[in-house]
């Protein structure tokens, strides 16, 4: 299981990771690995507002269908298009072409609230 250390996690699977100002969100290796095959993203809008830990879209998989939480409040400033017709970009690229969307968060520094790699990995281990 990946666990990049220049990222930061929630205990719901989301990783983020801030850059110029917005946070990249998507789910994570352990995650999707669970999900299974990926076949469908809702993507939350664009312009919406999110709250911390609320859900913002969902990821359909041959398994189940499971929620995709926000890992920041904030509003949504882009999102993945791509994952439309590549839904299977979630299984293949979970940190890369798979990310989901980004959010400009009303308070930058809540992104160090949440868990780092060491502590995602031992939520992860149980």
């Amino acid at each position: 299981m990946q666990v990049p250390e220049d990222l930061r996690y929630t205990s719901d699977h989301e990783w983020a990771r801030l850059e110029q100002g917005a946070v990249r969100v998507g789910i994570t290796d352990f995650a999707q690995d669970a999900l299974g095959d990926v076949v469908f993203v809702q993507l939350p809008a664009v312009g919406s507002h999110v709250d911390a830990g609320a859900a913002l879209g969902e990821v359909e998989s041959t398994k189940s269908v499971s929620e995709i939480y926000a890992p920041v409040a904030g509003e949504v400033v882009a999102v993945n298009a791509e994952l439309q017709d590549a839904p299977e970009l979630l299984n293949a690229e979970p940190y890369g072409r798979g990310w989901i969307c980004e959010i400009r968060p009303d308070d930058p520094s809540a992104v160090d609230g949440l868990l780092d790699a060491a502590a995602y990995t031992g939520l992860t281990a149980d």
